[in-house]
């Protein structure tokens, strides 16, 4: 049987997915680097999108846009360290016109590694903001509130 990827899952409106800490997501002192939580998000929403039904690669393919990150927050709380266990919990916020927020969390067990709002926009191949379909406004609005 061919192995597959590993993929997260929508549980209580949250999209859960979990990793581990890899020498190359390290500084020399074993711990986890501050650009590598970027990585482990965006690798966390890209899920969350699959697992919903969006084919991002055929929306970018058939010319009609992808997402893009235009602003974030970040806090870092704690730091991570070389082999740790790490969930990333994603949780769509607000969505409107071409926008949407995604609540993002790592945590170590019950421990918040970091948390960051993740502002993204929808834009056409020109590079300009497009409106959301709203079947995919429809479907995190479903799931977001699914327990």
């Amino acid at each position: 049987m061919p192995e597959t990827p590993y993929s997260g899952r929508f549980e209580a409106g949250e999209h859960r997915f979990a990793l581990r800490v890899y020498f190359e997501d390290t500084d020399a002192g074993g711990v986890v680097y501050h650009a590598s939580y970027l990585r482990f998000m965006e690798r966390a929403r890209s899920d969350m999108m699959r697992l919903a039904g969006v084919d991002q690669r055929g929306a970018m393919e058939r010319g009609e846009g992808n997402y893009v990150v235009y602003e974030m927050n970040i806090r870092y709380r704690a730091p991570a360290r070389l082999d740790d266990e790490l969930l990333v919990i994603s949780r769509v916020g607000n969505m409107h016109g071409a926008q949407c927020v995604v609540h993002q969390r790592v945590m170590r067990g019950a421990e918040m590694v970091v948390e960051a709002d993740v502002s993204v926009a929808l834009i056409g191949p020109g590079g300009r903001p497009k409106r959301q379909p709203r079947a995919l406004i429809e479907t995190f609005e479903r799931l977001r509130t699914e327990d």
